[in-house]
C-alpha cells in the first residue's frame, strides 16, 4: 500500500488513511499529503469520487468537560476587542470613501465654479463646514464618478492609440532614424505586405460590405476618388506607418506624452479600499482627491470658462440662459474652442518643426475631438430622434408644440432626458433590425451600412482616424435616414389613420382617478406578466425573420432581383469549391482602395482576419430601375405594417378591456399590450397548427390532448402560484406594514383585493429571486426543480405537494393565527372595546417582531455556540486526524468536516 500523492508507503510516524470511497492505488494517503493537497486545491472532497474527507479533532488530556468561566470571558472579550478593532477600521474606511472624498469634491468644485476670490479664501472652511452635509456629499458622488469615467476613458483611449496607431496627419514629418537602412527597407517590405493584404480583403464588387455607418449609397467611383484626393499628399507616409504598426514606433516616436509608468506594486481592491485592515488607503484617498481636482480643474473648469468668455464676447449670453442648460451647453462650447485652438497650435508647431509639441498638441486635440464625437453620437443623435419621434406623434395624442413648450419650461431635465431615452429605444430597435436583415440578405447588399458584427469594427479608431468633415456628413446622413424612416412609419400612418378612422386616434394617454380599477395594479400587472411573456419568447424574432424573407422572396421574384437580395445558391457552392484550389482568386477583381481613407497601419492591423464575406449576384436589365421599385415597394409595405401595428393592438385591447371595465377611459398603455398578448397568443396558436399539419389527423389529435393536458395543469399551477400566493403575500403585507402605517386606529381600514394582489405579485417576483440568490434550502430548491422541468414537462404533484401546499400553509397560518387570537381569545379575557380593536390592528407588526427577535437570538446563541468553540479549539486543540471511509458509518465521518483553511497537521 502506498500513498496516492507522495507514492511512499505507510511508517508508525506517518501513517496511511483510506478517506474516500476510491479504491486500487489511489485507496490510501498519508495524512500530511492530502492536508498539503487541500490547501493547494481549495476543496474540501475527492475530484474523483466527490466524497467529502472528514477529520477529527484531537484536543489536549488536560481538557475540562466544560470550559471556565474565566476562559470564556477572556475569549468573549478578545473577541470584542476585534470586532471593535475592525469596527473603527471599517467606520475610518467608510467615512473617508463616502464622507472625506464625494464632500471634497464637492467643495472644491463649487469653490471653482463660483468665480470669487474670496470662495478659494475660505475653501478650507467650507470644506469642514457641516451644512447641507448629505446633499454634497450626494454631489460629491456624482463629481467623483465623473472624473473617475474620465480617467478611465482617457486611458483606454491611451491604449486605443498605442495598440491602433495615430492618425496619419500626426504621424506624418517624422524624422528618420540613423541607421534606418535596413529597418526601413524591412519596414517597407512588411508595408507593401500590409497594403497587398488590405486589397485582398476588399470584396470583388464595388459594394463594399465594410462601408462605415450612416453613409448613404454612393457609387464607388466618387469613394475612390474621394479618397484618392485624401490620400494624395500621404502616400510616402503610408509605408512608413505601416512599418510603424507592425515594427513599432521609430526612435523620435519613442517618446509619448501619454506614456505613464505603472504602479509597482499590484494592488487589490481589498488593498486601495483600505478593506485589508491597513492604512496604506489613506494614501490612496488622497491621491484620489487629487486627481478629482486636477480633472475638475483641466476637464470642467477650464473649458467652461473658455466657452463663457466666447459666449459673452459674442453676445449669446441670453439665448444661452434661455436653454435652462447653460452650463453644459457653454462646456461643449469650450471643448470646440479648445479643438480649433489645439489644431492652430498643432499647424504652427508643425510649422516651427516642435515635433514632440506637435505630437502633444496632436493628443491632446484627438482627446477632445473624441469626447465632442461621442457626446454627439450617444447625446446629440438621440436626442434628435426622440425630439422628432415625438413632434411626428403629436396628433396621434392630441397634443401640440406648446403643450411640450410648457412640460419643458416645467421640467426641462426630465423632459430631455425621456426624449433621449426613446431616441436610444428608437436607435437600438433600428439596429437590431438592420441585424437581423444581415441574416436574411445576400452579404454585400447592406455595402452602405456598418457591421456591427463584423469582428474589425471599432468605432473608437474610426473616431480617432477619420477627418471631422467625414463624421460631420455621416451624422448628417444619419439624421436624414432616421427622420425619413419616422415620417414613413409614423406621421404618414397617423394622417391615414386619422382621414380613415375619424373616432380612433387620439390615444388616451391620461390618468383618471375615477377609474374602476387601480392605474399601479394594471402597471404591475403589465411589468410583471405581459411583458416578460412577450419579450421573454424567442419566436417573436425568429417570426419576424420569417416575414422579411418571405418579403424578400417575393420582391425578389417581382422585380427579377433574387440574385441580387438573396444570392445564387448554385454560384456560392461553385465558389466554395473553387475557394480552396484558388486561394488568391478575388486579388483579379480587387478595388484599389487602399485602408479605406484609414490610417494604412490601423487598417493592416485589422485586415489580418481575413476579406469580409461578399457573395457575387447576377445583375439584371434595367437594374436602377428595379432597385428604385424595390425601394417603393419596401416603403409600401412598411406603411402597411405601421398601419397594422398602430391599429389592430390597441382595437383588439380596446375590445376586450371594454368587456372588464365598460365605457371608462384606459390608458393605451394597458389596452395596447392586451391587444398585443391577444395577438401573440392567435398567432403562437396558428403557427402551432401549421407545424402539426403534416403530421396526420391522429397526430394531431394526440398532440391537441397532451395540450389540453397541459393547458390545464398550467392554468391549476397559475391559480396557485400566480392567484391565491400572491393575494395571500398582498394581504398579509397590507395587514403588517401598510394599515399600522397609514390607518389611525379610530378608522377603519379598507382592503382592496385587486390592488393586494398586484402587490403580492411583485412581492412574490422579489421572493423568490432573493431565494435563489440565498443558500441552498428546501425552498429554493423546489424552485429551482420547478424552473427546471419547465411548462411541458410540468409536474401537477410535486408543485402542489411541495411547493403550493406549503407556501399556502404558511401563508394562512400567519393570517389566521393572529385574527383567532385577537377575535377569539382576548374578547374572553374581558378587555375594554378599545384594548380589543388595540389588539386586532397591531397584532400583526407585534407578531412580525417577535418573530424577527427569535431570528435575532436564534441566531446570536449560534454564533455563541460558534465563540465557544474557537475559545476551546484556540487553547486546548492539538491537531485533528483523519477518518477513515467506513461504508457503514461513511455518512457519520463526512459530517464533522472542517473547511480546508481550519485542516491542521
Amino acid at each position: 500500500d502506498i500513498c496516492r500523492v507522495c507514492r511512499s508507503e505507510g511508517t508508525p510516524e506517518k501513517p496511511l488513511y483510506h478517506p474516500c470511497v476510491c479504491t486500487g492505488s489511489i485507496k490510501f494517503i498519508h495524512q500530511e499529503c492530502l492536508v498539503q493537497w487541500l490547501k493547494h486545491s481549495r476543496k474540501e472532497y475527492c475530484e474523483l469520487c466527490k466524497h467529502r474527507f472528514a477529520f477529527t479533532p484531537i484536543y489536549s488530556p488536560d481538557m475540562p468537560s466544560r470550559l471556565p468561566i474565566q476562559d470564556i470571558f477572556a475569549g468573549l472579550v478578545t473577541s470584542i476587542g476585534t470586532a471593535i478593532r475592525y469596527w473603527f477600521h471599517y467606520t475610518l474606511v467608510a467615512f473617508a470613501w463616502l464622507g472625506v472624498v464625494p464632500l471634497t469634491a464637492c467643495r472644491i468644485y463649487k469653490c471653482l465654479f463660483t468665480g470669487s476670490v474670496s470662495s478659494l479664501l475660505t475653501l478650507p472652511l467650507d470644506i469642514l463646514s457641516t451644512e447641507n452635509l448629505l446633499a454634497d456629499c450626494l454631489q460629491g458622488c456624482f463629481v467623483v464618478t465623473c472624473t473617475l469615467c474620465a480617467f478611465i476613458s482617457l486611458v483606454w483611449l491611451r491604449e486605443q492609440i498605442v495598440h491602433g496607431g495615430a492618425p496619419q496627419w500626426l504621424e506624418q514629418n517624422q524624422q528618420q532614424p540613423l541607421n534606418g537602412i535596413g529597418q526601413q527597407n524591412e519596414a517597407q517590405a512588411v508595408a507593401n505586405g500590409g497594403i497587398e493584404n488590405a486589397v485582398l480583403d476588399q470584396p470583388a464588387n464595388p459594394a463594399a460590405e465594410n462601408v462605415v455607418v450612416g453613409e448613404n449609397p454612393e457609387i464607388q467611383e466618387e469613394q475612390v476618388d474621394e479618397e484618392e484626393e485624401d490620400n494624395e499628399d500621404e502616400e510616402d507616409a503610408v509605408v512608413e506607418d505601416a512599418a510603424d504598426a507592425n515594427n513599432g514606433a521609430q526612435d523620435d516616436m519613442n517618446w509619448n506624452a501619454l506614456e505613464w509608468d505603472r504602479a509597482a506594486e499590484e494592488l487589490t481592491w481589498e488593498r486601495m479600499l483600505g478593506l485589508d485592515g491597513s492604512l496604506v488607503f489613506l494614501e490612496h484617498v488622497f491621491w484620489v482627491v487629487s486627481l478629482n481636482t486636477l480633472f475638475i480643474l483641466v476637464f470642467a473648469f477650464c473649458p467652461y470658462h473658455i466657452g463663457h468668455f466666447s459666449i459673452v464676447g459674442l453676445g449669446f449670453e441670453e439665448y444661452v440662459q434661455a436653454s435652462h442648460f447653460e452650463g453644459l451647453i457653454t462646456t461643449i462650447v469650450g471643448y470646440v474652442l479648445l479643438a480649433v485652438t489645439l489644431i492652430v497650435c498643432h499647424g504652427l508647431a508643425a510649422l516651427v518643426k516642435f515635433q514632440r509639441s506637435r505630437r502633444l498638441l496632436g493628443v491632446c486635440y484627438i482627446v477632445v475631438k473624441v469626447s465632442l464625437l461621442v457626446v454627439v453620437e450617444i447625446g446629440v443623435f438621440p436626442l434628435i430622434c426622440g425630439w422628432w419621434l415625438d413632434i411626428c406623434s403629436l396628433e396621434m395624442f392630441d397634443a401640440t408644440l406648446k403643450d411640450r413648450e410648457l412640460s419643458f419650461q416645467s421640467a426641462p431635465g426630465t423632459t430631455m432626458f425621456l426624449h433621449w431615452l426613446v431616441g436610444m429605444v428608437y436607435v437600438f430597435y433600428f439596429a437590431s433590425f438592420i441585424l437581423l436583415l444581415r441574416e436574411v440578405l445576400r452579404p454585400g447588399v447592406l455595402w452602405f451600412l456598418r457591421n456591427l458584427n463584423d469582428p474589425d469594427f471599432n468605432p473608437v479608431q474610426e473616431m480617432i482616424h477619420l477627418p471631422i468633415y467625414r463624421h460631420l456628413r455621416r451624422f448628417i446622413l444619419s439624421v436624414i435616414v432616421f427622420g425619413s424612416i419616422v415620417l414613413l412609419m409614423l406621421w404618414l400612418p397617423i394622417r391615414i389613420i386619422k382621414y380613415l378612422l375619424p373616432n380612433f386616434l387620439p390615444y388616451n394617454v391620461m390618468l383618471y382617478s375615477d377609474a374602476p380599477v387601480s392605474e399601479l395594479s394594471l402597471e404591475l400587472l403589465l411589468l410583471q406578466v405581459v411583458l416578460p411573456a412577450l419579450l421573454e419568447q424567442g419566436h417573436t424574432r425568429q417570426w419576424l425573420k420569417g416575414l422579411v424573407r418571405a418579403w424578400t422572396v417575393t420582391a425578389g421574384y417581382l422585380l427579377d432581383l433574387h440574385s441580387y437580395l438573396l444570392g445564387d445558391q448554385e454560384e456560392n457552392e461553385n465558389n466554395a469549391n473553387q475557394q480552396p484550389n484558388n486561394p488568391h482568386g478575388r486579388n483579379n477583381n480587387a478595388v484599389p482602395v487602399v485602408g479605406e481613407g484609414l490610417h494604412a497601419a490601423h487598417q493592416a492591423i485589422l485586415q489580418q482576419g481575413g476579406p469580409v464575406g461578399f457573395q457575387p449576384y447576377r445583375r439584371p436589365l434595367k437594374f436602377p430601375l428595379r432597385i428604385f421599385l424595390l425601394i417603393v415597394f419596401m416603403c409600401i409595405t412598411l406603411l402597411i405594417a405601421s398601419l397594422i401595428c398602430l391599429t389592430l393592438p390597441v382595437f383588439a385591447g380596446r375590445w376586450l378591456m371594454s368587456f372588464w371595465t365598460g365605457t371608462a377611459k384606459i390608458h393605451e398603455l394597458y389596452t395596447a399590450a392586451c391587444g398585443l398578448y391577444v395577438c401573440w397568443l392567435t398567432i403562437r396558436a396558428v403557427t402551432v397548427l401549421v407545424a402539426w399539419m403534416p403530421q396526420g389527423r391522429r397526430v394531431i389529435f394526440q398532440k391537441v390532448k397532451e395540450w389540453s393536458l397541459m393547458i390545464m395543469k398550467t392554468l391549476i399551477v397559475a391559480i396557485l402560484l400566480a392567484g391565491v400566493v400572491p393575494l395571500l403575500l398582498g394581504l398579509l403585507f397590507e395587514l403588517v406594514i401598510v394599515a399600522p402605517l397609514r390607518v389611525p386606529l379610530d378608522q377603519t381600514p379598507l382592503f382592496y383585493p385587486w390592488q393586494d394582489w398586484a402587490l403580492g405579485v411583485l412581492h412574490a417576483k422579489i421572493i423568490a429571486a432573493i431565494t435563489l440568490m440565498g443558500p441552498q434550502w428546501w425552498l429554493k430548491t423546489v424552485i429551482e426543480q420547478v424552473y427546471a422541468n419547465g411548462i411541458r414537462n410540468i409536474d401537477l404533484h410535486f408543485i402542489i405537494c411541495k411547493l403550493a401546499a406549503p407556501v399556502i400553509s404558511v401563508l394562512l397560518l400567519s393570517l389566521c393565527v393572529p385574527y383567532i387570537i385577537a377575535s377569539g381569545v382576548v374578547p374572553l379575557l374581558g378587555v375594554t372595546a378599545e384594548m380589543q380593536n388595540l389588539v386586532q390592528r397591531r397584532i400583526y407588526p407585534f407578531l412580525l417582531m417577535v418573530v424577527v427577535l427569535m431570528g435575532i437570538l436564534s441566531f446570536q446563541v449560534r454564533q455563541f455556540k460558534r465563540l465557544y468553540e474557537h475559545i476551546k479549539n484556540d487553547k486546548y486543540l492539538v491537531g485533528q486526524r483523519l477518518v477513515n471511509y467506513e461504508r457503514k458509518s461513511g455518512k457519520q465521518g463526512t459530517s464533522s468536516t472542517p473547511p480546508p483553511q481550519s485542516l491542521q497537521e
